[in-house]
């Protein structure tokens, strides 16, 4: 079985992706365990010498000029956990906690935070026996971190709360028994250690982004199969075209485009027809599928350089032995570039809808509309459209930016809060709402393809064509509509797609 070894400094999100979706094991490098003994023996020293150091021998937020006695830092630990695990709503999917655990444990793993490496161990006990902590979606504002989602995640490593495993609810010690898992005992800082940091809208959003990445792909398979489909051209693709405005996203769209469409008989078949352009929807692929790219490689980067960042606060310096208080949790960066990264979603999911409606409407096109013979007796793919319109409007609705909005927390000592998780939780919802539209898209090109027949189009299409067909049939009569589009969601994920998009830039 493949492993991760955490180092603090080289995790990607196919990592990320690797543990929440795969399940690899992850373990700490040799390297990583030696800075953070170096940085816990300068916490140790610090509480030795009765140093005043926030979060240590202080309370927390307003309480910071509060002076901790030395006989209640354990106390102070564990009751910051079990204060702030005060999250709401739903609790969060497996995949999610199990992303959530491996970001946290490495970014410990840098040696900035003062924790033992036993307690950090043992958070990689959880993952690899599949206790994870019932983690509330909701309750976080990204201020000093995802402080209520982070301590539901310590509250279960001490034995306290709940946890699900193996797809059972159980209160934590008794999963931690049954794991033979011993609790942990928060000693000086560690509390504060395993709660500061933006690692729920990281899992979340890094997620949502791996998903996101590869739709971008998917878009550009769907969007040809929907220009085939509609006899639409080709040239705007040409590669001078594209070079002039050399935008990485759109030359690797654009090339995707003219290798997806090579070889139709469809579009050879109008090839002189004398059509100059077509809809924006059709010919501005490259420039839109590209834009999107784009912006999801800038937040690649940035939530990658967030994977390996240390964000709690106070961070330990052992070469200097100095312990500085900083801001480092902000969920800012990561806030924005999900903002930016939904609206780029929303901009997919909008040109996919005009696509679908470009194919159904028969003002738009010499199809019959809604791509239904007998249309009056029959309704067609009406309502696939509708369906469509639907999700991209909630995608608007859902790619207002969350990162303008703040609301003082902690007696304003937080006076400016980031909203990540909630830009997080928003870029998923769009993420999804993406999937489905461009699967509804699908089906509506196959369907119109079926009026040009016996015309096929290129190879890669007519290959994801055919196995689609196997999921879906063709519509010669009305019959209920969901259970298409929930098959062609799901064909989304299959083999098949995944085995064009891997030949795809």
């Amino acid at each position: 079985m493949k492993r991760l070894l955490l180092t603090g400094g080289d995790m990607t999100l196919r990592d990320l992706e690797d543990v929440a979706r795969r399940r690899v094991r992850v373990s700490l490098a040799s390297a990583a365990r030696r800075a953070m003994s170096a940085s816990r023996k300068t916490i140790e020293r610090a509480v030795a010498r009765g140093d005043r150091v926030y979060g240590i021998t202080t309370g927390f937020g307003r309480f910071a000029e509060v002076s901790v006695p030395r006989d209640r830092l354990l106390e102070l630990q564990q009751n910051l956990v079990r204060s702030h695990a005060g999250g709401v709503g739903d609790p969060l999917p497996d995949e999610t906690v199990r992303a959530m655990i491996a970001l946290r444990a490495n970014a410990l793993a840098r040696g900035l935070s003062g924790i033992r490496v036993s307690t950090v161990e043992r958070l990689l006990d959880l993952l690899a026996a599949d206790v994870l902590p019932l983690v509330p979606e909701k309750g976080s504002v990204g201020a000093s971190g995802d402080l209520a989602p982070l301590a539901h995640l310590a509250l279960g490593l001490t034995g306290e709360g709940f946890v699900r495993r193996r797809g059972r609810v159980l209160r934590a010690a008794r999963a931690l028994r049954d794991a033979r898992i011993r609790p942990v005992v928060l000693e000086a800082k560690e509390g504060l250690a395993l709660v500061n940091g933006v690692q729920m809208s990281v899992a979340v959003g890094g997620l949502a982004l791996s998903t996101a990445i590869r739709l971008s792909r998917i878009a550009d398979v769907v969007g040809a199969a929907s220009l085939d489909a509609a006899r639409g051209s080709d040239a705007a693709f040409d590669a001078r075209v594209i070079g002039a405005r050399p935008h990485p996203g759109a030359i690797a769209s654009a090339r995707n485009l003219r290798g997806l469409l090579a070889g139709s008989a469809i579009r050879e078949s109008h090839r002189g027809c004398g059509k100059v352009q077509d809809n924006y929807s059709l010919r501005c692929m490259p420039q839109v599928h590209g834009a999107a790219r784009d912006a999801f490689t800038h937040a690649r980067e940035v939530l990658e350089r967030e994977m390996n960042s240390a964000t709690d606060n106070p961070l330990v310096f052992a070469k200097s032995g100095d312990v500085v208080s900083g801001g480092n949790f902000h969920g800012a960066p990561v806030g924005l570039v999900l903002d930016y990264a939904t609206i780029a979603a929303a901009d997919l999911a909008s040109i996919s809808e005009r696509r679908i409606e470009k194919l159904v409407n028969p003002s738009l096109s010499d199809l019959p509309g809604f791509l239904v013979e007998g249309g009056g007796v029959h309704s067609g793919l009406m309502m696939a459209q509708v369906a469509a319109a639907a999700l991209v409007s909630e995608c608007k609705t859902l790619a207002y930016p969350a990162s303008v909005d703040s609301i003082p927390t902690s007696a304003a000592k937080e006076d400016h809060v980031s909203m990540s998780p909630i830009a997080a939780r928003k870029f998923a919802g769009v993420v999804e709402n993406l999937a489905l539209v461009l699967s509804i898209e699908l089906t509506v090109a196959f369907q119109a393809m079926e009026f040009l027949r016996p015309l096929s189009s290129s190879p890669p299409i007519e290959r994801v064509r055919r196995a689609f067909r196997r999921a879906v049939r063709p519509w010669r009569a009305d019959r209920e509509l969901a259970p298409d589009l929930a098959a062609a969601r799901t064909f989304l994920d299959g083999e098949a797609m995944s085995g064009v998009i891997a030949d795809l830039a």
